[in-house]
Order: C-alpha cells, then sequence, then structure tokens
C-alpha cells in the first residue's frame, strides 16, 4: 500500500514531468497549472496543493533541470577512463544539448523569475561547482574562473547560435557546435601548457 507521502511524491513527480514536456513543446505560455494538472492526469486541485502559482512550478522544473546537469557533471568527473579535456568537453556538450534540443527549458534556466530572482542562480551552483573542479583538473585552480567563465559563456553562445539556426550558415564553413567546443577546450588546454 502506497502511503501519504509517497503518493504526494509521486503526483509532485508527474506534475513536474508534464510541465517540463509542456515547456518543450509550447514554450512558457504553453505551462498553466491547469495544462499541467490535465497532462499529468491528476485532479484539477493537486497543482496547487503542491505549487502555489506557475512561478513556482517554473522554478522546480529549472531546479531540476539544474539538478540533472549537476549530476551528469558529477559523474563525468568521477569517470577515470577521461581525460580533463574530455570531462570539461562532456560538460560543454551537455549544456550545449539541453539548448539544442530544449530550447525553453534553456532559457528557463538561466532566467530570473520575479518572484525569487535568485531561485535558479541557487540551483545551478552545484553544476557549476563541479565544472568549475574539471576546469581546474584541466588548467590549475589559479586560471580556472576565468577559463570557466569563458567556456560556459561560449557554450552559451554557441547554444544560442545553433539554435537560432545561425550556426548552420554556409558562411561557418560547416562548422559544428562539436567543432567549436573542441576548438575552444583545445585552445584552453594548449594555453595552459604554454603557461
Amino acid at each position: 500500500m502506497t502511503s501519504r507521502a509517497e503518493s504526494a511524491a509521486a503526483t509532485r513527480r508527474a506534475l513536474l514531468a508534464a510541465a517540463a514536456a509542456l515547456l518543450d513543446s509550447g514554450g512558457l505560455d504553453a505551462v498553466t497549472l491547469r495544462a499541467v494538472g490535465a497532462r499529468a492526469g491528476v485532479t484539477r486541485g493537486a497543482p496547487y496543493r503542491h505549487f502555489p502559482d506557475k512561478e513556482s512550478l517554473l522554478i522546480a522544473v529549472g531546479t531540476q533541470a539544474w539538478d540533472t546537469l549537476g549530476d551528469r557533471m558529477q559523474a563525468l568527473r568521477a569517470d577515470p577512463s577521461l581525460s580533463p579535456a574530455e570531462k570539461v568537453r562532456g560538460g560543454l556538450i551537455t549544456l550545449i544539448d539541453i539548448g539544442r534540443f530544449r530550447p525553453h527549458l534553456y532559457k528557463l534556466m538561466f532566467s530570473n523569475p520575479t518572484g525569487d530572482p535568485a531561485a535558479l542562480a541557487g540551483a545551478a551552483q552545484r553544476s557549476q561547482i563541479e565544472f568549475l573542479a574539471a576546469v581546474a583538473d584541466l588548467v590549475g585552480e589559479q586560471d580556472a574562473r576565468q577559463f570557466a567563465a569563458l567556456l560556459i559563456s561560449s557554450a552559451s553562445g554557441i547554444a544560442g547560435l545553433e539554435a537560432s539556426g545561425q550556426l548552420a550558415d554556409p558562411k561557418w564553413g560547416g562548422v559544428t557546435a562539436e567543432d567549436l567546443t573542441d576548438t575552444l577546450v583545445d585552445m584552453i588546454a594548449g594555453q595552459r601548457r604554454h603557461a
């Protein structure tokens, strides 16, 4: 028999999954508490018992995405078969893939909700700490912050160019997000070797 707490947790997971699916298919406007409840197959009042408003629901979706990214980054760092450069590249490609395949979620993750502007920045901390540690393994502690910021901002630009279709423009000669990521990581690793 399922306990009340287990049932509530299952309902919350279903609501978050439904909200994420609606976000992916239609953007922020598609996510309403009513639509989320209908998609999750719960009673009309269930979403309101878990989330007081749409913004709270979206913060929870964004937080879950940051947690997933943090888990991925932690797994990359723990993988002994990968070089430091491969770990950094893997983290960047994981981030770019969110922008590539889930652009609405990507935009949400980097937003500052009006009711709690620091919520998603706080949720991003673990993944950023994991990424920063991976970069430190590549370039050393002294240069890690600067290079990590450069890599993350570059990945964001790459994701934006790809999401808008501009990266596919022939003027760039068929370069891919992976090509650009490899170039960035190689440049930074090379910079460290020459220092």
